[in-house]
């Protein structure tokens, strides 16, 4: 499992993530440095790729648009600066419907929906670290996509901007998006072999 990259006892920001070197992938948790690689494997970018197909499929016309990493989320906890941002995520999928979150360089504020597909590499940070910087910046929903036991976990923030109860959609159920209304997305289909 992954812990920071760098030192805990340094705080970086968006203006230093910018600064680093161009082909390596890197996220900022509250002003800690997490590296993303190596690169996913097989099953995981499979599994990206029907969701985000799916996904992208469904919101052909409408308003919301779907991205796919790497894309680089700023999630400000206040009003600062983009360089003075010290969270930023490139989840696995990201749905954002207020376009004035999208910019040149990614997104800035919190997406509709976020989709993280598991790795071993990665499953500390998703679960933990990453649900937690989800709820507390407004994420609306989050899915937690487990290809080891080939299940999703799913989450939608309340009315106290806290996420609710934990649904958890099975291989043979049809995964429903509270952010996007009539999605259903078929577990059978996203487990399917070749997986």
């Amino acid at each position: 499992m992954a812990d920071p990259a760098r030192s805990l006892a340094e705080r970086f920001t968006y203006g230093d993530y910018r600064l680093w070197p161009e082909g390596e992938s890197w996220e900022l948790i509250e002003g800690q440095a997490w590296e993303m690689s190596p690169a996913p494997s097989t099953r995981h970018q499979r599994l990206a790729r029907r969701l985000f197909s799916r996904i992208a499929n469904f919101l052909e016309g409408k308003t919301c648009e779907p991205f796919i990493a790497p894309f680089d989320v700023l999630l400000p906890a206040g009003d600062e600066e983009d360089d003075e941002v010290d969270t930023v995520v490139q989840p696995d999928i990201a749905v954002i419907c207020d376009r004035s979150k999208i910019t040149e360089r990614g997104a800035r504020g919190a997406p509709d929906w976020i989709i993280e597909i598991l790795s071993p590499r990665t499953m500390k940070k998703d679960i933990s670290e990453k649900y937690r910087i989800y709820e507390n910046r407004g994420v609306r929903e989050y899915w937690i996509v487990d290809p080891f036991a080939r299940v999703v976990h799913a989450w939608r923030l309340g009315d106290k901007g806290i996420f609710g109860e934990e649904r958890i959609y099975e291989e043979a159920d049809g995964m429903e998006s509270s952010v996007l209304p009539g999605l259903v997305i078929e577990g059978k289909t996203l487990f399917a072999e070749p997986y």
